[in-house]
């Protein structure tokens, strides 16, 4: 036994962990703006993913896919993913925490509120560009349904770990008040269902929509740090022989999660290690996005929504449960070793006490999955113009004002019937 304990941790520590290496090659792609390559980097690297990963497949790859134009095949993923996460949750909640015995990692990725909200929004975007505008404001009410209870989606389970962390010891600090929720509207949401109500001739829906932007900034000044576009209202109020002409911008990519350890007392002189995961942004290149039409009118795009942020704040009822359950898993596993640390009856029951504090304190490991594929930041902007043909080019500017990439199109129609909305990346 004191020979095969070492050999067990390991066992089990390697058996947790997620493969990262194949993300290195897809990330260099999307640098370059090859989508398409990008998408056929990830999808030749299936087998990297774990079955506890499928989750995760679905969104990268469904990600990729809509960079890379197929949006069918990209419907199909995210769908399929939006389906496993509602799956997950059901599980989850029957779950204790005797379930989750050595680290979160030897579970299915559950995905995170972020990313249940965002691939609807993806989807929307999906269903546009093949022409199904229907489609695409279905996809935008499912959105805002998910955000009116994410709030208390994790209620009761929090409140029985809660009472779980109390019989097992009264030193586990927790404020619920940290882990409030404040996010229950996305002005970035509200403000493609304008759009897609005034392509259909909508207006009141559109009118709707609209002023729910302007409350979602109000309401949650903690994500919105920002101000309004300056186009806002002006999407609602033109000529009517005129034509609007729409662009959203993704820039960045979404956020990824760090380590964070920290230590609990189970005695005078024991203290145990639990690892978090802490929702980090991923720095951009890109500082500003402007349209220069040939034409010579010019259009600034502004930020909508940080989408780093929107994850962050989604996260910290998850990260509440977490923090519990974590406590919960590594005071029974520090209780264990120091009984058996304690015991006078033999050399081995110290030996293995000893081999049991080591195997408590490496096996903690935070969960530090997470999509990497959606985009950090949307802008948005729009302009009026006279119906006909147009040429334009969207530049992407760094922080001090340089030119990082540069997008060109051609010969575009814009039209004073339907939606005409251009959709650009650069995920730099």
């Amino acid at each position: 036994m004191k020979n095969r304990l070492p050999a067990l941790c390991v066992v089990f520590l390697l058996c947790s962990c997620a493969s990262t290496g194949h993300y290195s090659g897809v990330d260099r792609q999307l640098a370059k703006g090859a989508y398409q390559n990008a998408y056929a980097s990830l999808e030749s690297s299936k087998k990297a993913y774990r079955e506890k990963d499928r989750i995760l497949y679905y969104l990268d790859l469904g990600m990729l896919a809509h960079y890379a134009g197929n949006y069918g095949e990209s419907s199909k993923l995210l769908q399929d993913g939006e389906r496993a996460i509602e799956d997950a949750y059901s599980r989850s909640i029957t779950q204790t925490v005797g379930t989750f015995l050595v680290n979160d990692m030897t579970q299915e990725y559950s995905g995170e509120d972020y990313e249940d909200v965002y691939l609807n929004v993806f989807n929307a975007l999906n269903y546009y560009h093949q022409g199904l505008p229907e489609d695409a404001l279905v996809e935008i009410r499912r959105l805002n349904n998910k955000l009116q209870y994410i709030s208390g989606k994790y209620g009761q389970m929090i409140t029985n770990l809660q009472r779980a962390a109390l019989e097992n010891s009264s030193d586990i600090p927790f404020d619920p008040s940290t882990v409030t929720v404040n996010f229950t509207n996305s002005a970035l949401a509200r403000y493609l269902g304008m759009l897609f109500y005034r392509g259909t001739d909508r207006w009141d829906d559109a009118r709707i929509d609209r002023d729910q932007v302007k409350i979602a900034f109000a309401d949650h000044p903690g994500v919105y740090q920002f101000g309004l576009p300056s186009t806002l209202d002006e999407e609602l109020d033109y000529p009517r022989d005129k034509a609007r002409f729409n662009v959203i911008a993704f820039a960045g990519l979404s956020p990824i999660k760090n380590a964070s350890e920290m230590r609990i007392p189970i005695s005078n002189s024991n203290w145990v290690k639990i690892s978090l995961p802490e929702i980090s942004a991923r720095p951009s290149l890109v500082g500003s996005v402007k349209v220069v039409f040939d034409t010579g009118e010019q259009l600034e795009l502004e930020l909508i929504e940080d989408i780093s942020a929107v994850a962050r704040e989604t996260f910290k009822q998850k990260a509440g449960m977490i923090y519990l359950r974590s406590s919960i898993r590594a005071i029974t596993k520090g209780a264990a070793a120091a009984v058996l640390s304690d015991s006078r009856n033999s050399n081995s029951s110290i030996l293995l006490g000893l081999l049991t504090q080591v195997y408590a304190e490496v096996s903690e490991q935070a969960d530090l999955r997470i999509s990497r594929y959606f985009p950090g930041r949307a802008l948005v902007g729009g302009i009026t113009l006279n119906p006909g043909t147009y040429s334009y080019t969207v530049n992407f500017y760094d922080h001090s004002g340089s030119i990082i990439q540069s997008d060109r199109f051609l010969d575009v129609e814009i039209n004073n019937q339907g939606l005409n909305l251009a959709e650009v990346l650069c995920l730099k």
